[in-house]
């Protein structure tokens, strides 16, 4: 079957295309520019804006100029998880969601992200979910509302394959956003540490309230480690805020915070930890860490060895901003890991085990490191944030 690709000269990033014929494929969709259905589109809560334009990263006959004629009997479709369209609504707009109508969308779910960007280039994910499966009527889908220029719908996969197939999708305005979900904030902008449920610190000096430099708000938290701070008479070296968040097993969350690392932060070959969910038991690794080595930050899930599964390189001196979207659970099949860092994807949903079995996990944010590091180690945290819904921890 013909296969055609739409792009932007070299601006926006093609994923992964269909190879080979349709019915080659298990649970493939019905062949292309068969029209089944008859009924127009209707919106709700949704006031639609005009888009000038829109492309996708590839179709099977079924083009992305579709999903903008009105009608459910048309489509557009993809064979590929990661599979986008996008569409340019000509100028900066304010916008608040998007309606999408789901083709075959009363069989299956959709697993999808709405991405919106003001230059075609740098995309800020806005919403994450799943279609509800019950019907091929368009659903509205909010966000709190910002401006941009474009909004891409990129579809994981449905619940019988991995095919994208919208059937209409507008951009919309005037919706009302979702309620806040935000859950607890520990962004020190009540001038103190009282958001916290406590510390371990050798003195006040080493978690310090403070001005400048900030991320966000009025104030930040400055870190200070030196050699020998042992608060709590265990291993290592540590200043660290916690806070007892035991989320439940099987609960879905996300945490927003921002870390910048002070010019001369030590680079040695050890860890230095300055993120963590520790287990309710008092000895071992945590299940999940966020940390330096030598010069890359990393992400490891399972303690000690635990899987590296995120790495990049050590930047200091600039503010680093972490979305970590977690699903609490011992089951590597039901739990879940998926990290932005500024402001991009870069670690797509995993599945993992995130807790131990029988315990709960709680929040530690700090610098714990190697007793062996002599250097002082200083850094800054701002705005924690802790929500159910991705709109409520983005910028």
């Amino acid at each position: 079957m013909k296969k055609a690709l739409f792009l932007v000269g070299s601006l926006l990033v093609i994923n992964s295309l269909a190879c080979g014929s349709q019915d080659m494929v298990t649970g493939g969709e019905e062949p292309a520019l068969v029209e089944t259905e008859t009924e127009a589109l209707t919106l709700q809560n949704c006031t639609p804006l005009a888009a000038s334009s829109v492309i996708a990263s590839g179709n099977d006959g079924n083009p992305p100029a579709n999903t903008l004629d009105d009608q459910l009997g048309t489509r557009w479709s993809n064979l590929g998880k990661g599979s986008w369209i996008d569409y340019d609504l000509g100028s900066n707009q304010t916008v608040s969601a998007a309606a999408i109508a789901w083709h075959q969308g009363n069989t299956r779910t959709n697993t999808f992200t709405l991405s919106t960007s003001l230059d075609g280039m740098t995309y800020t994910p806005v919403y994450t979910g799943t279609s509800s499966g019950t019907t091929t009527a368009a659903e509205t889908y909010a966000f709190t509302a910002r401006t941009a220029r474009r909004l891409r719908i990129t579809v994981n996969g449905n619940s019988l394959n991995e095919w994208a197939s919208i059937a209409e999708a507008r951009v919309c305005s005037g919706t009302t956003p979702p309620p806040s979900t935000v859950v607890w904030r520990g962004d020190f902008e009540t001038g103190d540490r009282t958001q916290w449920s406590g510390t371990q610190m050798v003195s006040a000096d080493r978690l310090q309230v403070v001005s400048s430099p900030m991320r966000e708000g009025r104030y930040a938290m400055k870190v200070t480690v030196r050699q020998g701070d042992d608060p709590i008479n265990s291993s290592g070296n540590r200043n660290e805020l916690f806070r007892m968040t035991r989320e439940p097993t099987g609960s879905e969350y996300y945490y927003k915070w921002s870390t910048m690392f002070a010019t001369d932060f030590p680079s040695v070959k050890t860890w230095q930890l300055f993120a963590q969910w520790h287990h309710e038991g008092s000895s071992g690794s945590p299940p999940v860490e966020f940390y330096v080595n030598g010069e890359e930050i990393r992400l490891n899930i399972g303690g000690n060895p635990g899987t590296i599964v995120w790495r990049t390189p050590l930047v200091r001196g600039a503010w680093q901003d972490f979305i970590f979207h977690v699903k609490w659970s011992p089951n590597a099949s039901v739990g879940f890991v998926e990290l932005y860092h500024n402001g991009k994807l870069v670690l797509p949903k995993r599945y993992i085990a995130t807790q131990y079995s029988g315990m709960l996990n709680y929040l530690k944010l700090g610098l714990y490191r190697n007793e062996t590091v002599s250097q002082v180690g200083v850094l800054y945290h701002d705005g924690f944030t802790m929500a159910k819904q991705l709109s409520d921890v983005l910028p």
